[in-house]
């Protein structure tokens, strides 16, 4: 694969600035302080109620029971059309996202925010489980979307819209007061760096299958 020195360069630039972001929250916090609060005020405001109804739906689009389905659903629909390797791939990306994710929370054991909560969430803060599913997920469609759809602009509106999607899963973490901004940071920085880092053996592995006959 041409480009896989610039994917892995990729993610290591993605790794370096989610390590460094977790260094302050395990030991300097108060240094994010600022950041996190501006932010908070400015997003929750006086929870009107059109924006609470809004964020607290958008936010169930990142639990694990409306993910998995989709995955499964999507990697069902893959398999049955005899692309095997990217039935495994969105199946894997999840898997490993969310080990991943849950462990980093214990190592960085971030308390969350002690304001309002609009929903009930256990566990630490650090980084977003939500925010970092949601746009892994939405990655590897982006990525499916890209190999197998024709029209360029059908194209282009679905992967910005699962994107946008994404993106907007992780800023309702912070309207509903379970997590800060930074943790939404965390979290997409390190779905963008194992996205970078599966993508090229998800790619190679495409290659040969095809080549070999196993998949279409």
């Amino acid at each position: 694969m041409k480009n896989r020195q610039l994917y892995f360069r990729n993610a290591s630039f993605a790794a370096l600035f989610f390590v460094i972001l977790g260094y302050v929250v395990k030991f300097y916090p108060q240094q994010l302080v600022g950041f996190d609060s501006s932010i908070q005020t400015a997003l929750r405001g006086d929870f009107p109620a059109f924006a609470t109804l809004f964020w607290t739906n958008i936010t169930l689009l990142g639990n694990a029971t409306v993910l998995l389905p989709i995955c499964l659903a999507v990697a069902f629909y893959c398999y049955q059309k005899r692309w095997k390797i990217e039935s495994y791939f969105i199946l894997a990306s999840f898997a490993v996202m969310g080990v991943l994710s849950t462990a980093l929370k214990y190592v960085y054991q971030r308390p969350r925010p002690s304001i309002e909560w609009l929903v009930d969430t256990p566990g630490y803060s650090f980084p977003s489980w939500h925010a970092a599913s949601t746009l892994m997920v939405a990655g590897v469609m982006v990525i499916l979307v890209q190999q197998h759809l024709k029209t360029t602009i059908t194209k282009r509106i679905v992967q910005a819209g699962l994107i946008i999607l994404a993106m907007l899963v992780g800023i309702s973490r912070v309207y509903v007061g379970v997590h800060y901004p930074t943790d939404i940071i965390g979290g997409w920085l390190l779905a963008t760096t194992l996205l970078h880092i599966l993508f090229p053996f998800y790619d190679r592995l495409r290659f040969q299958w095809r080549f070999q006959g196993k998949q279409k």
